[in-house]
């Protein structure tokens, strides 16, 4: 039985929402910077064997906004989960974390939200472990699209929880 769940990636300009999925969709990972300008859609079925059904996540990847409050509306009618997406190597990327989690919220209260630090690759564990403790909102997943790092996982975690939704 193959179930579809909208996923919407959400962050900053530049903070690596398009390499992610790249690194899901396709395994490939390119250093060449891109803009994405409105929203690019992907597809890629996960299976749950545990559930004997496949997830297609229909995967939004949305254009950066400094403030996600100026993302266009429609954009995020009928998403099924958010991954909101920061870059760990830059602190204006999280500063507004918990306002910006709060509005995801309140436009869609019942959608999971993943939150994601990406570019781990740019930090140590110390690092890491300072800025988990720094943000207050809970961190999901730390990933790297570079190498790959949890990219799969958070991915595959996301479409078990959406199983039942």
């Amino acid at each position: 039985m193959k179930i579809s769940k909208k996923v919407v990636l959400i962050g900053h300009f530049g903070v690596g929402k398009s390499s992610l999925i790249r690194r899901f969709v396709e395994n490939t990972f390119s250093d060449d910077y891109k803009v994405t300008i409105g929203v690019h859609i992907f597809k890629k079925s996960v299976p749950i064997p545990e559930e004997g059904k496949d997830v297609s996540l229909v995967i939004w990847d949305l254009e950066g906004n400094d403030d996600i409050r100026e993302t266009r509306l429609s954009y995020l009618l009928g998403t099924n989960a958010y991954i909101y997406v920061f870059d760990v190597s830059r602190p204006t990327t999280y500063k507004d974390i918990d306002s910006d989690i709060l509005y995801l919220k309140e436009k869609c209260p019942t959608a999971p939200i993943k939150i994601v630090g990406n570019k781990e690759d740019l930090l140590t564990k110390k690092q890491i472990g300072d800025l988990n403790e720094k943000i207050e909102s809970f961190i999901d997943f730390f990933t790297s699209a570079k190498t790959g790092n949890k990219v799969d996982e958070l991915f595959s975690k996301l479409a078990l929880e959406l199983i039942n939704k």
